[in-house]
């Protein structure tokens, strides 16, 4: 049996690592899911969707000229259009962040209402300061009180 892109094969699962499992298939040879084409969510730990001698529908997704063979199992299942997942966007950085609430709450602002109000340049600009003034203050009290600067505490 010819191995070919595109086409959908049985095999079994003969080893796992950490990056992927090794399917043996049809005819003796060997390929490799990655850990990226084992499932359609996130996979942390391989096993928990894997064990050695599980058999198992791969697709192959490609040959390469030195004889490796890459395989997915999630592209190999059967599903209508509207079922295939799409993929996610990544949430823009602002979001990931928990402690920037200034970006978050101005970006959410932003999609709800078009009506914001207007803020200066100069505002800003105060603001700005301010906050970086009291970073200032606040590091050097911290870096003082290490050496045993004004701050530090006597014993």
């Amino acid at each position: 049996m010819s191995i070919e892109v595109g086409s959908k094969l049985q095999g079994k699962v003969t080893g796992i690592t950490h990056f992927g499992a090794f399917i043996e298939l049809p005819g003796g040879k060997t390929g490799l899911v990655h850990i990226s084409e084992v499932a359609d969510n996130y996979v942390k730990d391989i096993n928990e969707f894997l064990k050695v001698g599980d058999e198992v529908e791969v697709k192959v997704i490609a040959v390469e000229k030195d004889g490796k063979i890459g395989l997915s199992i999630r592209k190999a299942k059967d599903r209508p259009p509207e079922e295939q997942p799409r993929p996610q966007k990544r949430p823009a950085r602002d979001q990931e962040r928990p402690g920037n609430k200034q970006y978050s709450s101005r970006n959410s602002s932003n999609r709800t209402s078009q009506a914001r109000p207007t803020v200066s340049f100069e505002d800003k600009m105060n603001r700005f300061l301010k906050d970086s003034e009291e970073r200032l203050t606040s590091l050097k009290r911290s870096t003082e009180s290490k050496r045993g600067g004004r701050g530090a505490k006597r014993g």
